[in-house]
């Protein structure tokens, strides 16, 4: 596993906590806290596109 450094958990009022991290190679990491060992991976540019499109309510429709 890469060296990531992860960002202070993200929680929203009950529901569980993420975690947002990046490493040296330009990846971006998701994981739920506690689970670090196992997140998501992909490029810092799809981390980026997917908080934007989230924060634009693309995926209101899955709440």
């Amino acid at each position: 596993m890469p060296d990531i450094t992860w960002e202070a958990p993200f929680c929203a009022e009950g529901s569980s906590c993420f975690r947002l991290g990046t490493d040296a190679d330009g990846n971006g990491y998701i994981a739920v806290v506690g689970q670090e060992k196992s997140p998501l991976i992909d490029s810092l540019d799809a981390l980026r596109t997917l908080i934007t499109d989230i924060k634009a309510g693309k995926a209101d429709h899955l709440l």
